[in-house]
């Protein structure tokens, strides 16, 4: 079958998130044939260029989200009176109820969740079909016309408390961040030689990148699948409050945004064939946003296991008093809280050492936050000497991989007896598996998946509390039968369920399971504009490298014209090897960097791309990307089933 993979900031972009898990997906499903639709985020990531890419990948297709000029399109008194009508319709869906999609007492008088869900769902359609005529909406969407349907439905009886206070300067906040996300509805992929043509459309994430999708289930039937690794809505709320130029966002324009998408996300839940979130945590958001149980199927990330093999299978080497932290150094990782438990564990255990492997953070509060935990770390523990005249020691290391000390990640793991996370938010925990796949125990903060992920195989603690975390520390530093058989568990827990090849036996199954359910009924005509029977067998359907192709459609074409805007008109960009990452972590600790809504809307010169992708050679083995969710849920702290 024929897969169109849509990403926004992602794959196939060098920099691009969860681009190792793109990557490994397509390769993994050779059998298939992929048309890549990808979103860029910054000029910057354009500028990068393309990781290498398999011969499964037929085809990509790039636009940006970070710049579009007006489409000068000339609209017609008519079309300008259905954009008012369909944009005021949106905007009173927005304005009406809470931004999840259920009734709420601040909801329009009469209008039930449902209701509000498809005069939102109608009004976004209608944009589109208006766009697909049109040529493009984008200086529409900027219009006076669509501020001042804004503003009209958020003074209307009913709406929203929080965004009736909204002004001028608010309200042209919301609509230019709205005219981003909808940006998707004025580019030409949605023909029948585009995602039309396609057997299946498959976001990699919710916002902008979903769009595409369920335009091409709108104007053509082909089925949706949605992945989520990191709750788009939930990495909104905690990033929303600064507009793309930096500017605080003031509350009523926080409220509209959040509204908008909250609907945007009701909608694509409600249109997707299949909802697969990466975890618990980011399922019980989705259902809260409006998501079919019946439709939620849960898919683990997929990390490489081989690299980590001669580790987790060899004999145990590892200092029995050493306590080893791995990560992205930043202040979501607590470390404060775990030097001041590692002044307890010495206090216990005098022969205990800890050992920091990580690299700070990008920006300047990565490398201000190490400073200030080295400074911490010297002042609780100061250097220990035997003599006045003996160089000092200190307990607390801070080493980074690729050192003299540690040369891979995988002997990170191996230089100590007990892996320790102490984050205060965490999305996916990938240090977690890695610690699991080495076969090592781990004690960790009750955070986000941490829970899900080691189910009984470690000890779990509350979050910002070093007493509790030294005792479990402790208690593990002083037990190594209890070590060995915590270990041997968690390596066969991470081999059962966090592997790359699980990873892609699900989405296959899924792949499979949604074609035969949902299949595209599509009309192919021959050059007299006649009906071509059988021009779409049932076998093009059934996975096979001979009908990946498409070569049932070479003998004639189906109706469909489109031209691209001229903001996202560019050569294609030639693809460069991708680069593993060793600190390839989550990162949606920073609510700053996980906002789907941060992005500039200024004026400039897009790219996009379209190519004929030859086969080239594999990438190297690196640790999976997972999308990260921001979570502060609490669980009952203690081992999992003992």
């Amino acid at each position: 079958m024929r897969i169109g993979l849509l990403t926004e900031g992602g794959y196939p972009y060098v920099s691009g998130e969860a681009r190792l898990w793109c990557d490994r997906l397509v390769r993994g499903l050779g059998q298939h044939a992929f048309d890549i639709y990808a979103l860029s985020r910054s000029e910057h990531q354009e500028d990068e260029g393309w990781v290498q890419l398999p011969p499964q990948v037929s085809r990509v297709r790039t636009a940006p989200l970070w710049t579009a000029e007006d489409d000068g399109a000339a609209h017609g008194r008519r079309a300008r009176r259905r954009f008012a009508e369909y944009y005021g319709d949106l905007a009173r869906a927005v304005c009406a109820g809470d931004s999840a999609g259920s009734a709420t007492a601040g909801g329009i008088p009469g209008d039930t969740s449902e209701e509000v869900a498809d005069r939102f769902g109608s009004a976004l359609y209608g944009l589109a079909e208006l766009a697909r005529e049109e040529g493009g909406l984008v200086g529409a969407l900027r219009s006076e016309t669509a501020v001042r349907a804004l503003e009209r439905a958020c003074r209307a009886p009913g709406a929203l408390r929080a965004a009736r206070g909204a002004r001028v300067p608010d309200l042209l906040s919301v609509a230019s961040q709205v005219e981003r996300t909808l940006r998707p509805l004025s580019l030409d992929w949605y023909e029948d030689d585009g995602l039309g043509s396609v057997d299946l459309c498959h976001a990699t994430s919710g916002g902008p990148a979903a769009l595409p999708g369920l335009l091409a289930r709108h104007f053509s039937g082909v089925p949706l699948l949605v992945t989520e690794y990191g709750v788009q809505l939930r990495a909104h709320y905690l990033g929303a409050h600064e507009d793309p130029e930096g500017r605080t966002t003031p509350a009523p324009a926080r409220a509209l945004l959040a509204a908008f998408h909250g609907r945007l996300a009701a909608e694509t839940y409600r249109q997707a064939a299949v909802v697969t979130p990466g975890n618990t945590h980011a399922r019980r958001w989705q259902e809260r946003c409006g998501a079919d149980r019946a439709k939620i199927r849960t898919v683990y990330p997929g990390m490489e296991a081989s690299r980590f093999a001669h580790v987790g299978e060899g004999a145990e080497h590892a200092d029995p008093d050493t306590l080893v932290w791995v990560g992205r150094i930043e202040p979501a990782k607590d470390l404060v809280s775990l030097l001041h438990a590692f002044a307890e564990v010495r206090a216990e255990e005098p022969k205990a050492r800890l050992r920091i492997v990580g690299a700070p953070a990008d920006g300047p509060e990565g490398e201000t936050y190490l400073a200030h935990c080295r400074a911490l770390a010297a002042r609780l523990f100061p250097d220990e000497t035997e003599g006045v005249h003996a160089v000092g020691d200190n307990p607390v290391s801070f080493e980074a991989i690729g050192g003299p000390e540690v040369s891979t990640l995988p002997e990170a793991y191996t230089a100590g007896a007990v892996v320790v996370l102490s984050s205060v938010v965490e999305g996916f925990p990938i240090s977690l598996i890695e610690a699991m796949f080495c076969g090592r125990p781990t004690v960790s903060t009750d955070v986000g998946a941490v829970v899900e992920v080691i189910g009984g195989t470690g000890l779990v603690v509350p979050p910002r509390d070093p007493r509790a975390l030294a005792e479990a520390c402790v208690a593990l530093l002083r037990d190594p039968e209890r070590r060995a058989r915590l270990g041997a568990a968690a390596r066969a827990r991470a081999l059962e369920l966090f592997t790359v090849e699980q990873n892609i036996t699900a989405f296959h199954s899924i792949y499979l399971d949604i074609v035969s359910r949902c299949p595209v009924q599509r009309v192919v005509v021959d050059d007299a504009g006649e009906p071509l029977p059988f021009a779409v067998p049932a076998e093009a359907h059934v996975p096979g490298r001979w009908a990946e192709s498409g070569r049932w459609a070479e003998s004639g074409t189906r109706l469909g014209a489109g031209r691209p805007p001229g903001w996202a008109a560019g050569p294609p960009v030639r693809g460069v090897p991708l680069d593993p990452d060793p600190y390839d972590m989550p990162a949606a600790s920073d609510p700053g960097v996980a906002a789907v809504a941060a992005g500039a809307a200024g004026a400039g010169a897009g790219a996009l791309g379209e190519s004929d992708v030859s086969g080239v050679s594999g990438v190297e083995d690196a640790m999976a990307s997972a999308a990260s969710d921001v979570s502060d849920a609490r669980v009952p702290a203690g081992e999992g089933a003992r």
